[in-house]
């Protein structure tokens, strides 16, 4: 079984939504044969590379109501978070752009797999959200990425240029053609969707819709004529 997950590293609900998910695979008997793949998504393409302002203030502007409302807000999400075990900082945190970090998702999908990739994407949100640092800066990246186990020179060069920033944009290009509006959004299969940090039983629920249909049992006609078995055969 295959899982598309489309999330951005500043977008609070994608991280609950990794631990939700997360937590229905941990009960989900076939985990072992289900592939996750993080896909490429910008909430905020036009934020600076060098943060100017906290993300608190930016939101007080984008959503009218001054900064005690965008802090009502956080608090609200900081408290949905606390419930997955996950302690963010929301008010420390820097408007920043994503577009070197979801680069270097991609490097990190073709030079070590998956897991690789699973653990980078791990590592940004927890540097983002929990430990409240830039992750735009280029420093940073690279002791994140390297932490994960990615080669430092090649990290330092795929920051140095252009490199993944067409697959950044194709996976945002097939994100709006499956209509997502936002993320997290997940694919299962390429045929369920499921859009937004859903509670666990909902992913539990699509996991083993979507295994039994891939699965179908059959349909036994009649289980009663003469078959030869483990122990031989009955003559």
């Amino acid at each position: 079984m295959r899982i598309d997950v489309w999330s951005d590293v500043v977008c609070p609900w994608c991280y609950i939504g990794k631990r939700r998910l997360e937590k229905a695979l941990a009960g989900f008997v076939h985990a072992d044969q289900v592939e996750v793949t993080w896909h490429s998504y910008q909430l905020d393409p036009g934020a600076p590379v060098v943060p100017s302002e906290k993300t608190v203030e930016s939101l007080a502007k984008k959503y009218g109501g001054g900064i005690e409302r965008a802090q009502q807000m956080m608090d609200q999400v900081e408290a949905v978070a606390a419930e997955e075990g996950l302690l963010y900082r929301l008010s420390e945190t820097l408007r920043v752009n994503t577009v070197d970090a979801h680069r270097l998702l991609h490097l990190a999908l073709e030079a070590g797999g998956r897991d690789q990739q699973s653990a980078l994407k791990e590592a940004l949100l927890s540097a983002y959200f929990v430990e409240v640092r830039n992750v735009a800066d280029h420093d940073v990246l690279t002791e994140i990425a390297t932490g994960v186990g990615l080669d430092a020179e090649r990290v330092r060069e795929v920051l140095a240029g252009s490199t993944y920033a067409e697959q950044v944009q194709d996976d945002i290009a097939r994100a709006q053609a499956f209509g997502a509006s936002g993320v997290p959004f997940f694919v299962i299969d390429e045929k369920y969707g499921v859009s937004g940090a859903q509670p666990v039983e909902v992913f539990t629920r699509v996991l083993e819709q979507a295994w039994q249909e891939s699965r179908p049992a059959l349909q036994m006609v009649d289980a009663d004529g003469e078959a030869c078995g483990p122990d031989g055969c009955a003559l």
